[in-house]
């Protein structure tokens, strides 16, 4: 039987904001598997800002993706068929599927993902890549100590709502910057922060005072701009600071913004390192056990934004940067 695929493949290089016309939605037979090689049909994708990144040629920690390419991103997806001895039709697993509907890949890009042990768009958050990228920012590079403050940008966003809740599990003060009261309140009331700051509606420097008396000693920045230029003026000595993205900057049109306080760091013996994420895939395994854990005994929760439709791709992206999105942005593609 010969399965359609529908495509969104990179047409051209955005400028700005990313608009479906930089896409070409195409449509075409799915690849038959060959030696070793597993036919996945695609149920849930990741959308993640760092999709915006993997869109501009020029050097970064991941190749970009080509022109002509369909468009990367992670995704759960169940065996259709399979010429790999380690899958088994009907068995569900995580790897790049791409944005399509069915994906063909060597199986040694796949892993399994288990149902029963968490909903499959849990797989693509707190179990997957934006979790990964929580637990190991936070604790390989903050080494966030029991009793000091933690403050993380993008609070409500998939990286910034695990960050803030392993520092509560660590025995830290955990302040969320987050845009709006609704996020803020989640925060706070649900997530266990203990304070929130609504940078829509509020003078941030004034509120890292009051929430953060001591000075901040580990901040995990997911969005550049004016809020790590802000929070660098209120850091503790020997601060810690975790570059992970800088989403009001992967837009511009113009030079990204890059701190301007940075002699803070010189002042408090501070330091800033970035993080990504591929450094640690040995270690997911270890991650994805504790969390798990940490899910089952209800320390840590999930909540996840999940759009309907493989077709609404373009906008439904460009949530993440309009600050749309609540949890993890995961877009459906079929049922299983």
């Amino acid at each position: 039987m010969t399965l359609n695929n529908h495509q969104f493949r990179l047409a051209v290089r955005p400028v700005g904001a990313v608009k479906r016309t930089d896409f070409n939605y195409i449509e075409e037979p799915a690849r038959a598997p060959g030696d070793n090689e597993v036919l996945v049909k695609t149920l849930y994708l990741s959308l993640d800002p760092a999709m915006r990144g993997w869109m501009n040629e020029g050097k970064s920690y991941i190749a970009p993706v080509a022109l002509g390419e369909v468009m990367r991103a992670g995704g759960v997806g169940k065996v259709i068929e399979s010429n790999h001895p380690k899958f088994s039709p009907g068995e569900f697993v995580y790897g790049t599927l791409g944005v399509q509907e069915y994906a063909t890949l060597d199986g040694k890009a796949l892993s399994k993902v288990d149902p029963a042990i968490a909903p499959l768009p849990v797989y693509l958050g707190t179990l997957g890549m934006p979790g990964m990228t929580a637990y190991f920012g936070l604790l390989e590079i903050g080494k966030p100590q029991p009793g000091e403050t933690v403050v993380v940008s993008g609070a409500a966003g998939a990286v910034g709502t695990v960050v803030g809740q392993i520092a509560k599990i660590k025995g830290c003060r955990v302040v969320g910057i987050a845009g709006g009261k609704q996020k803020c309140d989640y925060l706070t009331q649900t997530l266990g922060f203990d304070a929130a700051i609504d940078y829509k509606s509020e003078d941030v420097k004034k509120a890292l005072r009051q929430h953060c008396p001591k000075g901040v000693d580990v901040y995990f920045d997911n969005v550049g701009g004016d809020i790590i230029d802000t929070v660098l003026t209120q850091l503790a000595r020997k601060a810690r600071i975790i570059i992970c993205g800088a989403i009001s900057q992967y837009n511009n049109t113009t030079a990204m913004k890059g701190p301007s306080n940075y002699m803070s760091l010189l002042v408090n013996r501070a330091s800033m390192t970035g993080m990504v994420v591929f450094d640690y895939a040995d270690r997911y395994g270890e991650a994805g056990r504790e969390m798990a854990g940490w899910l089952k005994s209800g320390q840590l929760k999930t909540r996840e934004d999940i759009v309907h439709g493989l077709e609404t791709f373009p906008e439904t992206l460009l949530k993440l940067f309009s600050g749309e999105n609540f949890g993890k942005l995961v877009l459906k593609v079929a049922d299983a």
